[in-house]
């Protein structure tokens, strides 16, 4: 009986030390864990060994104190300035004759267009033909007259009567000039040569690309048609949309970063210059923003832009450092690191602005950011895995 009950004693005693020592290393790995992570919060903790760490791919990183801005995400489209958008019209109207233009097409200051037929064309250089033909012996006969009157020849009835007559002529033939020149015939050329067309050539007034075409074979142009609309290549900008909310954030001198249709990151840069100060039919005020030179772009292509609105220093961790844990932003912690493996523990944190692949996060107030280490990449492996060990 007594050595029944020694032994009982025995292994008591002996469960007493083992439980004691167990308590001693789970307290010593908590000191562990609260050293390192500056009072984070205990729970939602997994232990990876040194090859699952490897196989995952994991990087870790450290929270940035970085200069995030607040931005307002808008979208638009690239525009010519008004000096760099001519419409092509036919000034006194006619026929078109050929085209062969296409929309988007290139053309250059200059470059022939589209001929127009028109019988106005016949009446005008032979009514300038016929008038330069009685100014040229007009002009004869008024330095005769002139010179009888220098000599009291004639008299000053009849020189006044040739000088206005000349005076008068000089005016129509300087106005049928004109009238040439706006349809696109060479006075001079007409005048020496002699020979009457019905058609007339226009010239593409500025270099850029063919906006809009109205562009038929044998169809009548009015003066007052667009045949074309040219879209220049110079003076390009920005023409976003905001809406009345946003609209007092944006300030004129305010950077923008831009990108096009085809393109994922915001590589472009450039500032508000002006700020439209009415609503257009869908509610939206035009801002207009310069930017840098770009290649292959052209006047209606459309950007999305960010504007950035105010700046600040804060805590920032890349985009692939948040993950979704119940419904909430959560970073991963590494804890705790050792030759066994590696510790991980969720941390919750609010977040805000987003900009340039960064997320501005707010940690609890007792953490020191700067001795936190945290996992950049292949983060929801390390949440799959704390998922899977709490089900089990």
């Amino acid at each position: 009986m007594n050595k029944i009950f020694f032994n009982y004693l025995f292994l008591l005693s002996f469960s007493l030390i083992l439980f004691s020592c167990s308590g001693d290393k789970i307290e010593s790995s908590e000191k562990k864990i609260e050293k390192n992570t500056s009072k984070i919060d205990k729970s939602k903790l997994i232990n990876f060994t040194v090859d699952q760490y490897k196989l995952s791919d994991i990087e870790v990183g450290s929270i940035e104190l970085r200069n995030l801005n607040d931005i307002l995400k808008l979208t638009g489209t690239i525009e010519a300035q008004p000096n760099s958008v001519a419409t092509v019209s036919a000034p006194l109207g006619g026929y078109i004759k050929s085209s062969g233009l296409l929309l988007g097409q290139f053309v250059k200051k200059g470059e022939h267009l589209v001929t127009i037929e028109n019988p106005e064309f016949i009446k005008i250089q032979q009514e300038y033909l016929e008038s330069n033909a009685k100014f040229e012996y007009l002009s004869q006969e008024y330095l005769r007259q002139q010179e009888l009157r220098n000599s009291d020849v004639n008299s000053s009835k009849t020189f006044q009567q040739i000088s206005s007559e000349f005076n008068i002529l000089k005016a129509r033939v300087s106005g049928l000039e004109q009238i040439l020149a706006i349809i696109s015939i060479n006075a001079e050329s007409l005048k020496k040569h002699k020979k009457i067309s019905r058609t007339v050539n226009i010239y593409a007034p500025i270099s850029g690309y063919i906006k809009t075409s109205n562009v038929n074979i044998g169809k009548y142009i009015t003066p007052t048609d667009a045949i074309f609309e040219i879209a220049g290549i110079d003076g390009l900008h920005l023409e976003l949309n905001a809406f009345e909310k946003d609209y007092g954030k944006i300030k004129i001198g305010q950077a923008v970063k831009f990108s096009m249709s085809n393109e994922q990151d915001y590589n472009h840069t450039g500032k508000v210059f002006l700020i439209g100060k009415s609503a257009n039919e869908q509610k939206t005020f035009p801002i207009h923003c310069h930017f840098k030179s770009i290649k292959n772009i052209a006047p209606g292509m459309y950007v999305k832009a960010w504007v950035e609105t105010s700046s600040e220093k804060t805590t920032a961790v890349p985009l692939d450092a948040i993950v979704q844990f119940e419904g909430l932003d959560h970073i991963v912690v590494q804890t705790a690191e050792d030759k066994n493996g590696f510790t991980f523990q969720l941390l919750q944190i609010a977040r805000s602005r987003e900009q340039d692949g960064y997320i501005a996060v707010k940690l609890p107030s007792n953490m020191n950011y700067s001795k936190i280490k945290i996992v950049t990449k292949n983060a929801y492996t390390i949440l799959s895995a704390m998922k899977n060990a709490q089900e089990e």
